[in-house]
C-alpha cells in the first residue's frame, strides 16, 4: 500500500472512531431509522476512503456532514428511480415481468444512467430518456416538449457525450 494511501486510511480510521457515532446519531435523525443510517454512515465513510487526497480537516463535523448529505441526496434519489421503476413495472401484464435477477440489473442500469446524465438540464435528460427508452423519434421529442428539432438534436448530442466522456473517464 503506497504511504499515500496508508496516510488517508489512518485519517480516515480517526475520524471513524471519533465521529461515527455523532454521524450515525445524525444520519438516523434524518431518516427515521437506525439500519438505513447505519448503511450510509458506511457509505460516507467508504466515499472517504475511494479519494485520492488527504482529508486534512479543520471541522470534521461539518466536512461529514457535507459528505454524509451527498450520500443521502444520492439515497433519496435512488429511492425515486427505485420507486418510478416499480410504478412502471406495475403496468407490465406478469407473464412479461423480468425476473426478480433482471429487475436488480434494471434497476442498478436506471441508477447508472441517472449518474451520467447528472448536472444536466431536465429537458435535455427527458429528451435523452425518451429516444433511449422509449424509443421515441426526434419528431416526436419536438413536439412533446414543444421544442424545435434542432434543439432535440442539440439536446440528445449534449446527453450523449455526457455519457460518452463519462463511461472515458471510469
Amino acid at each position: 500500500m503506497p504511504a499515500d494511501n496508508l496516510s488517508l486510511r489512518l485519517e480516515v480510521e480517526n475520524l471513524y472512531v471519533a465521529h461515527h457515532g455523532w454521524l450515525h446519531t445524525w444520519l438516523r435523525r434524518k431518516l427515521g431509522c437506525a439500519h438505513r443510517a447505519a448503511d450510509l454512515a458506511h457509505d460516507t465513510f467508504m466515499r472517504l476512503l475511494a479519494r485520492d487526497e488527504p482529508l486534512e480537516l479543520l471541522e470534521p463535523r461539518a466536512f461529514l456532514t457535507t459528505v454524509a448529505q451527498r450520500v443521502l441526496a444520492n439515497h433519496w434519489r435512488r429511492e425515486q428511480i427505485e420507486r418510478a421503476y416499480l410504478e412502471a413495472l406495475a403496468l407490465v401484464p406478469e407473464p412479461l415481468a423480468p425476473s426478480p435477477e433482471e429487475r436488480a440489473v434494471l434497476l442498478e442500469t436506471l441508477c447508472e444512467i441517472d449518474a451520467l446524465l447528472d448536472g444536466l438540464p431536465v429537458p435535455v435528460k427527458r429528451a435523452f430518456l425518451m429516444a433511449q427508452l422509449d424509443g421515441a423519434t426526434q419528431t416526436e421529442i419536438a413536439a412533446t416538449l414543444r421544442i424545435s428539432l434542432a434543439t432535440v438534436k442539440r439536446y440528445l448530442l449534449k446527453a450523449a457525450a455526457q455519457c460518452f466522456f463519462a463511461m472515458k473517464l471510469e
